[in-house]
């Protein structure tokens, strides 16, 4: 049975600290309320409920998207909004995550938001915080928010997620973008489509409920939705594969291999970009398929639905 509300309970609060375990209707309740999200953004004009709480950006690795969307969306929602790097931090003194989990909680943080390079950062916070968690992005296990605005880019113009063909394409080892859009994507009804270079894909990743393709050709035949990753070499201890060149020949989303997808295919990527590695720039700045700059400003209503969503317990106790 689903549990009530969104989001998954740990101690006092709700949390998103992944895609997994999401059901159905709390996926459509968030891009539902996304929606309603999109004019406010573009209009630029706040709300105020989340007026009085203190939301807290903690970003252990770099952000650009993720943590300006979030700062946008707690600003659009009227938090008050701290953003919090380890560089200007007692982490950098080389104080625990647990000491800085005691240390804001002391201070009462609402909201925190947390990327970490380690996976089960974000629920550990959970169990130590009384603020609600958002995960946005941990080592190489989830990044929810991105699956849910990804969704909601590809709902937007496809009007539904079930029986389409998603192709996610490159570093799938590496990525939690690809591990909660495989969540989401098989829960609401696509069929999903992994591949990438044999060193490059997780062991298992049939069990996942997707095909398993070496073959980008064979992976992007007919499919609705081409989704292709960074190359994440930050994360590679060794070389896994040969060269750039090599890899943009048989694993780089162009022209040619675009064409065999369905003709009005959509192009995703969740940033940043490396441009002639993993996909081209044509390809990448082409208005007929490339949906990537939509991705960026459907994160902060994707946001700002899931700040709305995770305080209402809040504003139920006032």
């Amino acid at each position: 049975m689903a549990e009530h509300g969104f989001g998954r309970q740990v101690g006092r609060r709700r949390h998103l600290l992944g895609i997994a375990g999401l059901d159905p209707g709390q996926i459509r309740a968030a891009l539902d309320l996304a929606e309603t999200y999109i004019s406010l953004n573009r209009q630029g004009g706040p709300r105020d409920v989340m007026r009085g709480r203190t939301l807290m950006n903690l970003f252990f690795e770099a952000s650009t998207r993720t943590r300006t969307s979030f700062e946008l969306a707690g600003k659009r929602l009227g938090a008050d909004v701290i953003n919090m790097t380890t560089a200007g931090s007692s982490v950098a003194k080389g104080e625990t995550l647990i000491d800085t989990a005691m240390t804001l909680n002391a201070m009462h943080v609402d909201v925190l938001v947390v990327r970490h390079d380690q996976s089960g950062a974000a629920a550990l916070l959970a169990q130590k915080l009384d603020a609600a968690v958002i995960n946005a992005g941990d080592g190489t296990h989830e990044h929810p928010t991105q699956a849910l605005l990804d969704a909601l880019t590809i709902r937007r113009h496809r009007g539904t997620l079930e029986n389409l063909t998603v192709a996610i394409c490159g570093d799938v080892l590496h990525s939690r973008v690809a591990r909660s859009n495989i969540h989401l994507l098989t829960t609401m009804g696509s069929r999903v489509r992994l591949c990438a270079p044999p060193t490059l894909l997780p062991a298992g990743a049939a069990r996942l409920g997707v095909e398993v393709h070496t073959d980008m050709r064979a992976a992007l035949k007919g499919a609705d939705v081409v989704m292709m990753l960074r190359l994440q070499r930050e994360r590679m201890g060794s070389s896994f594969v040969p060269s750039a060149r090599e890899y943009f020949r048989f694993y780089g989303l162009d022209a040619a291999k675009l064409a065999l997808a369905k003709p009005d295919a959509l192009v995703m990527h969740p940033g940043p970009m490396n441009r002639g590695i993993e996909i081209d720039s044509a390809v990448a700045d082409d208005l007929q398929h490339s949906v990537i700059q939509e991705q960026v400003e459907m994160g902060v209503a994707v946001r700002m639905a899931v700040l709305d969503l995770l305080t209402r317990d809040l504003r139920r106790n006032v």
